[in-house]
C-alpha cells in the first residue's frame, strides 16, 4: 500500500517541526520597544514549549529596526535549551559579525519573489538582494552555520498582485545555488487560499527536498490554517514558520495581518494526526504573558478557548 504524503517510511506520521518567530518577526512589528528582560523571558519561556527552533533576533542596522537593537544581550542571555536552535535574521556581513560573536545557531537572509517589495523593504531589486548576502552566505557555510533563506510575496504581493509559481521557483534555485541549507516561503500577506497553496508546491517541489522547505502564513484572511493542512496532508510539508499568539505582521505589506498563531497550528496538525511535540498551552502561557508586557491582547483562537475554560472555572 502506498503511503499518504504524511508518513515517514515506516508508516509513523511525520514529526511536525515549528520554528517559532514571534521574538523575531513578531516583535519587529511592535510600535513599542519591549524590554531586555521581557524578550529574554519570552524566549525562555518558548524554549520550554518543544518548539523545534526559535528565531530570537536580528543583526540589522538598529536604524532601521529599533524594536531588536538589543539582540546582541538578548542572545547573551537567554537561557539555551539542548535541542532547541536559536537563529537571527543577518542581512550582511556586519551583521555576521555580530551573530557569530552572539553564537547564534543558525542565520537567515531575506529576499521575495517580487521586486517592488523587495524594492519597499530592502531598497533594492530581488537580483541585488541575493548579489548583497551572496557573501555573507559564503562565510557562514565556511564557519560552519547553517542558512535559511526566506522568499516573501510567493502568492500575492501587495504591490504586483498574483505571483507565477515559477518565479517563486527561479529565486529558490538561485538561493540554493549560493549554498542555502533551507527555505522559507511566505505568504506575506496572507492572501493565499489552498489552491494557491496546490498550484506553488506543484512547481516547486520537483526541485527541493521536502525536509529543505518550510512554509509561513499569514492569516489576513483566515485562511492559514487550511493552507497549512493542506500543505501537510497533500504534500509532507512537515515544517512551518508560527507565532505565538499570531504576533507580528509585515510593516511593509499594506493590510497583512499577523504570522499565523503557533498554539493554532499545533493544534489543527495534532487533530489531524500529526506527531506535533508542542505543548501549546505553553506557548498561549508564553503570548499572555508577552501582552501584559505590550500592553495589547495577541489574540489566537486557543487562547481564546483556554481564557474561556479559565473564566468558567473561576465563576465556578
Amino acid at each position: 500500500m502506498a503511503l499518504s504524503h504524511h508518513e515517514e517510511k515506516n508508516g509513523a506520521p511525520l514529526r511536525i517541526r515549528i520554528t517559532e518567530v514571534g521574538p523575531r518577526d513578531g516583535l519587529q512589528n511592535e510600535q513599542d520597544i519591549l524590554s531586555t528582560n521581557a524578550k529574554v523571558t519570552f524566549v525562555n519561556t518558548l524554549s520550554q514549549s518543544g518548539v523545534a527552533e526559535i528565531e530570537a533576533g536580528s543583526f540589522v542596522s538598529p536604524r532601521a529596526v529599533p524594536q531588536l537593537a538589543d539582540s546582541d544581550e538578548v542572545f547573551k542571555r537567554i537561557e539555551r535549551r539542548p535541542g532547541v536552535i536559536y537563529s537571527a535574521l543577518v542581512p550582511n556581513e556586519r551583521g555576521l559579525e555580530r551573530a557569530r560573536a552572539a553564537a547564534v545557531d543558525k542565520i537567515a537572509v531575506f529576499t521575495a519573489a517580487s521586486d517592488t517589495f523587495s524594492r519597499q523593504n530592502i531598497h533594492c531589486t530581488v537580483r541585488e538582494s541575493i548579489a548583497r548576502f551572496r557573501a555573507v552566505v559564503s562565510q557562514a557555510k565556511h564557519h560552519g552555520t547553517a542558512v535559511r533563506g526566506y522568499i516573501s510575496t510567493v502568492t500575492h504581493c501587495p504591490f504586483e498582485g498574483a505571483i507565477a509559481p515559477s518565479r517563486v521557483v527561479e529565486v529558490m534555485r538561485e538561493l540554493l545555488d549560493l549554498g542555502v541549507d533551507e527555505i522559507s516561503l511566505g505568504d506575506t500577506i496572507g492572501k493565499a487560499a489552498p489552491s494557491d497553496v496546490r498550484r506553488l508546491m506543484d512547481e516547486i517541489m520537483p526541485h527541493i527536498r521536502q525536509a529543505a522547505l518550510s512554509l509561513h502564513f499569514h492569516d489576513t484572511y483566515g485562511m492559514a490554517i487550511a493552507n497549512v493542512l493542506t500543505a501537510w496532508s497533500e504534500y509532507g510539508i512537515a515544517s512551518f514558520d508560527t507565532s505565538a499568539g499570531g504576533l507580528g505582521g509585515c510593516p511593509y505589506a499594506p493590510g497583512a495581518s499577523g504570522n499565523v498563531a503557533t498554539e493554532d497550528v499545533v493544534y489543527a496538525l495534532r487533530a489531524s494526526g500529526a506527531l506535533a511535540g508542542v505543548d501549546e498551552r505553553l506557548v498561549v502561557n508564553a503570548a499572555r504573558q508577552l501582552s501584559a508586557e505590550l500592553n495589547h491582547p495577541l489574540f489566537s483562537r486557543l487562547s481564546r478557548v483556554h481564557e474561556h475554560h479559565m473564566s468558567g472555572e473561576a465563576v465556578r
